[in-house]
Formats: structure tokens, sequence, C-alpha cells
């Protein structure tokens, strides 16, 4: 695949826009179609071996790279507005994970709004993580990932393990966090009508379905408002010119006040979500090597 420059990098987002928005009549087995399809595009790399596994109820994918670590584990959280997204989509970007941190990647699928409401997401999560510990994974070898709706959903984990009185897992990484419905950041409005991806309709018609008629800075919703305290190194990544870019920077910023080791990496006029581009991006391999290095660095490799 050859590199695109930054205009494609925004007509390729314009492109899922438009079509999600091209009929008013859509629901949401059709966004997924879309999504699922739009995903397809993206390749990984070579000699990645993906299996099917059930982490106790939960569907999940174990994507391996060539000569990875067995011993550490990069769990992944999709991105979809908890309405979208499937581990299978993912596999490209499993791979990916899986050659920069050389860890095994565990894709979770799962439960998806508003099929399985809140909060299904997180009961999901939480026996991801049970499942992995009971198959005799150190929780300092397991890294938290996840990315867009996956990456508020990995911040909720995090919280939810230490409040569970889990062992904390090694580090935590999210990618353009969806970690403030109450949409209390300024990126929120000012970045709006620049975003290539994100309309406000559609992130409030999704915010209505997950949400309900719930508090909208419940932490479980909405993990900027969470106790932060004792968590693990976080790493968040957001890009410049999506509306969600301040989720990130906030969260980063309260766990740093709370004590915890958390960076906060701003990609320079990048979209939601741009390391999932690293088939055809520069700046996404970029993020990827940061990303890779600061698992490795928090799960104990050699």
């Amino acid at each position: 695949m050859a590199d695109i420059d930054h205009g494609r990098l925004i007509g390729m987002n314009n492109e899922l826009r438009d079509a999600w928005l091209s009929d008013p009549s859509y629901t949401y087995d059709d966004y997924r179609r879309i999504f699922e399809e739009w995903l397809s595009q993206f390749a990984g790399p070579e000699g990645t071996i993906f299996t099917s596994v059930n982490a106790g109820n939960t569907a999940c994918i174990w994507a391996e790279s060539p000569g990875c670590d067995n011993s550490r584990v990069a769990v992944h959280f999709h991105s979809g507005g908890y309405l979208m997204g499937s581990a299978s989509s993912y596999r490209s970007f499993g791979g990916l994970l899986s050659a920069a941190s050389g860890a095994r990647v565990l894709l979770v699928d799962y439960r998806l709004a508003p099929e399985n409401p809140f909060p299904a997401a997180i009961e999901d999560a939480l026996e991801v993580y049970r499942w992995l510990l009971d198959q005799g994974y150190e929780g300092e070898k397991i890294a938290i990932c996840g990315d867009s709706a996956g990456g508020g959903l990995a911040l909720v984990a995090l919280q939810q393990f230490r409040n569970a009185g889990l062992p904390n897992p090694g580090c935590g990484v999210a990618m353009s966090p969806l970690a403030d419905f109450t949409a209390s950041g300024d990126s929120r409005v000012s970045i709006a009508p620049i975003d290539p991806l994100v309309t406000t309709e559609l992130l409030e018609a999704m915010a209505v379905t997950y949400c309900g008629d719930r508090d909208r800075a419940d932490p479980m919703l909405s993990p900027l408002y969470g106790d932060w305290s004792g968590l693990s190194p976080i790493l968040i990544l957001a890009g410049e010119i999506e509306v969600f870019r301040d989720d990130g920077k906030l969260c980063a910023e309260a766990a740093a006040k709370a004590g915890v080791d958390a960076t906060f990496l701003l990609g320079k006029d990048m979209v939601h979500i741009w390391p999932i581009y690293a088939d055809r991006l520069p700046e996404a391999r970029d993020a990827l090597v940061t990303i890779g290095s600061f698992i490795c660095t928090h799960t104990g490799d050699s």
C-alpha cells in the first residue's frame, strides 16, 4: 500500500462520514455494515496468526505477530461508539499492535448497545481481564488498550479493575478516547466545524442510545470524572483536528493530578484514531512505534 498524504486522510474520513449520513432512514445495522466495509480496506502485517477464543462468555480473537512474546498481552477494545465495530474488523490493527509491542493482542468482541445496553461492555471487559488472570497471565504483563469508545472503555476498565480489587495491569493506552459524555472539553465545540469524521448530531444520537437517562458524568460512562488514583501508567493519544482531542487531554491531566504516570500525545494535524492507518500513513506508524515502546516498557519486555 502506497503512503497517503494529509488530503487523502481527510478524504477517507469524509467518505465514511458521508456514507453514514447518506440515508436518514439508516438503522444501526446499516451503520455497522458501512463501518465493517470501510475497515476492511486496511492491511496488517504478513504472517500474523489469528485465532478465535472465548474469554469466559466473551468472544475474542488472538492476533499474534511472528516471534511475539506469549507471556505478554495487549488487550484491545475497538472503536464504534459502543454501537458498532467488532474484533474481526480490527484484525489488521491487532496485527500491527502485536508487531509494534511484541506482545500477543487480544481483540475483544464486547457486547454492543442497544441490544446489550450499558453496562454490558464494562462487564465484558472485567470478564476478559479475570479470564486472563485465571489463565496464568500476570497483571503487570498485560496492557489495556482501546480506541475511540474502546479507548473510553479501556480507561473505565482500569478504574473498575482497581475498584474490584484486581491486580493492576502493566499499563493502559487510549487512542482518541470517547471519555466524556458531558462534552465539557472545548474541542467538542471548537473542532466540530473541521473534524472530517465525527459530527455533533451523530455523536449525540450515539450518546442518547448508550447513556439513556443516566447521569452522563457517571464515571462508568465518562471516566474523566472517575477516581484516577493508584492506576498504572497511561498513554493517551488524540488528534489535533478531532472533537475528542480534549477528552484525551483532560483525562491525562486528571490522571497526572491524581499521581498517575500519565502521558498525552497530540497528533499534529491528525484525525480521529489515526494510528489505525499505519499501513498507509507515516504519522500512524510513528504513533505505533510510540505505543509499542510504551507497552514494552511497562509490561516487562526484556
